[in-house]
């Protein structure tokens, strides 16, 4: 944390306000057992600019049953149970009402939802994912690491084809024993096959995180999220 910057803590989220106000969000999804704190670390490490105040939102998944941790409670955002194609449909659509919710308070807020990033690491990726790409209206961007397309049955019918220009960032480590690397390359490849701006990185590193990957994030989410210079036209061009 900068000087700068204000954590506030909810007892559904933490987030981390900048100095000046604000003028985009990252919303950013935990992975499996984790909570919001985990990647608050990280949001000074990214480098924006100073000149691009970003609120970063980091909501806790609710806690539940997971089957494949033999019924043990903790925080997520779906069951997982040993079998991948055996996907909790129900919970999925419960975390996406739950970050709805999230993207309307940050549209209420003044932010527009296409100045607005959503992002989340496995599990949060997948509901990144899941949600971003059915959402009515074009956000700034989806940022998935080291996770995958949950649903694909589903997502192939409902799925926008007017969000296809969403831009993409997927990021997975090579090693990865938990989410093989080849999960998240199928992914990529069903998405780009239907025509989504997937911008695709890999690893030498396992579930995690890594520096060189929190470089291409931080470059990325400035790209992203930079607001576009005004256009200044001759004086005889005014009106």
């Amino acid at each position: 944390m900068t000087a700068a910057m204000k954590l506030e803590e909810r007892p559904d989220a933490v987030i981390v306000h900048p100095g000046g106000k604000p003028v985009a969000a990252v919303i950013w999804l935990h992975g499996l057992g984790a909570d919001g704190h985990d990647f608050v670390p990280i949001v000074p490490e990214l480098g924006l600019p100073a000149d691009l105040p970003v609120r970063f939102v980091f909501p806790h998944a609710p806690v539940r049953p997971v089957t494949l941790n033999n019924g043990m409670e903790m925080r997520a955002w779906y069951d997982i149970t040993p079998n991948m194609r055996q996907q909790d449909l129900a919970g999925i659509r419960a975390s996406e009402q739950i970050v709805l919710r999230f993207i309307a308070d940050e549209v209420a807020s003044g932010i527009p939802a296409e100045r607005i990033v959503l992002a989340g690491f496995s599990q949060g990726g997948a509901i990144t994912l899941h949600t971003g790409l059915r959402h009515p209206q074009r956000l700034a961007g989806l940022m998935a690491l080291s996770t995958y397309l949950p649903l694909p049955e589903q997502f192939a019918a409902e799925a926008l084809p007017a969000r296809s220009d969403t831009p993409i960032l997927m990021c997975h480590g090579q090693y990865d024993g938990m989410l093989p690397l080849q999960l998240g390359a199928w992914s990529r490849d069903v998405l780009k096959e239907r025509g989504y701006d997937v911008s695709w990185h890999e690893y030498p590193m396992q579930h995690q995180v890594c520096a060189e990957e929190i470089g291409h994030i931080g470059a990325w989410l400035t790209e992203r999220l930079r607001p576009a210079p005004k256009l200044i036209l001759p004086p005889g061009l005014r009106r």
